[in-house]
């Protein structure tokens, strides 16, 4: 039987939503008892040390929580970008391979995560991020990370000159500026130089 107590936090929780045991901390004084009774009743389910989720239910099972919701909760923050490497496929660079991997672009965190039983490659930057995923973001970094890709990376490294050949310079200066590490700057010092 549920305590008033257990009652009221279950009544707090929003299915979807990734809860780090201090979210849950703010509504119960007695936490880690009422986070074994959830456990135990199937209202949350343990995602990694500290990290858990209200699921989501559908006609189909259980629904994952959504990436961002998840990373929100590991990194506590919502300053962060997530990046398929599979954008570059659109892109027109020759890129072509399929990638089952996250990148996460962050200020907090570096290194290699399993979240809900995902890998996401979470890169610590110094840069400020942009608020959406943009081309000039995408180019740069792949200048900064030419290992991005598993394609061949001479053809893709001159494919990202040609297309930003075609830019305004003070666009390219912009974007290099914002968010462009060593490697990436020389690489880009040598586009701006040739004619």
């Amino acid at each position: 039987m549920e305590t008033s107590a257990l009652q009221a936090l279950r009544a707090k929780l929003k299915r979807g939503r990734v809860y780090r045991r201090e979210d849950l901390a703010q509504w119960s004084k007695s936490v880690d008892r009422h986070l074994a009774a959830l456990l135990e009743l199937g209202v949350l389910k343990k995602l990694r040390q500290g990290l858990y989720v209200c699921p989501k239910r559908s006609v189909f099972g259980e629904v994952p929580p959504d990436d961002r919701e998840l990373v929100r909760a590991f990194l506590k923050t919502d300053d962060f970008l997530l990046v398929s490497p599979n954008v570059y496929n659109s892109m027109g660079l020759g890129a072509t391979q399929l990638y089952n991997t996250t990148l996460v672009y962050n200020h907090k965190r570096h290194g290699r995560f399993q979240l809900n039983n995902r890998f996401f490659e979470f890169r610590q930057v110094h840069y400020s991020l942009p608020k959406r995923l943009t081309e000039d973001f995408l180019l740069v970094e792949l200048m900064n990370h030419p290992e991005l890709l598993a394609e061949e990376r001479p053809l893709v490294e001159r494919k990202v000159v040609d297309r930003v050949k075609a830019w305004e310079p003070s666009r390219l200066r912009k974007a290099v500026r914002a968010y462009s590490i060593e490697t990436g700057k020389k690489a880009f010092q040598q586009v701006l130089q040739s004619p």
